[in-house]
C-alpha cells in the first residue's frame, strides 16, 4: 500500500461538525477500500486567494492515508460529485510527517523569516544628496 496525503477544502457555510461528518463518510470509504487514515488534521476556515464556486472562504482539511490507490481513486471520485467538496488533492509521499504540520505550527516554530536575515543595504536618505546631470547640461549646452 502507498501513502498519501490529501488536503480538502469544504464549503465555508457548513458547519464545522459537517465537516467532521465528511472527514468521517471519506475515512469509510479508504476503510472500505483496504486503507486506512491515520492523522487528521482540521484547518479551519480560511480565506481564498480567489472565489472558487462564488466562496471566497474554505475549510481546510489535511488526512494522511495509508491505502491502495483504488480506494484514493474512488475517494476523489466521489469529493468530485459532492457539491459540499471545493477542490481537493492528494499526493502520494514517501512517509508521513510526524508531529504537527506546517499549517498547525505556530510562526516561532517554523524557522528563520525574512526579518532575520540581517540588515538591508543603505537607505535612499543614506545616499547623499542628489545631482541633477541633465538640467545643468541642457543649460550650458542652449546658450
Amino acid at each position: 500500500m502507498a501513502l498519501y496525503e490529501h488536503v480538502f477544502l469544504a464549503r465555508q457555510d457548513l458547519s464545522p461538525q459537517q465537516v467532521d461528518a465528511l472527514v468521517e463518510q471519506y475515512k469509510g470509504v479508504i476503510e472500505a477500500g483496504g486503507g486506512s487514515v491515520g492523522r487528521v488534521e482540521n484547518w479551519g476556515q480560511k480565506s481564498l486567494a480567489y472565489r472558487i464556486k462564488k466562496n471566497r472562504k474554505a475549510y481546510f482539511t489535511l488526512m494522511d492515508i495509508d491505502s491502495p490507490a483504488e480506494a484514493v481513486k474512488e475517494v476523489e471520485r466521489q469529493m468530485g460529485l459532492s457539491e459540499d467538496i471545493l477542490r481537493f488533492i492528494t499526493v502520494r509521499v514517501d512517509a508521513h510527517e510526524e508531529g504537527p504540520s506546517a499549517m498547525m505550527q505556530r510562526r516561532d516554530d517554523r524557522g528563520p523569516r525574512r526579518d532575520d536575515r540581517g540588515p538591508r543595504g543603505p537607505r535612499r536618505d543614506d545616499r547623499g544628496p542628489r545631482r541633477d546631470h541633465d538640467r545643468d547640461s541642457n543649460k550650458e549646452g542652449s546658450e
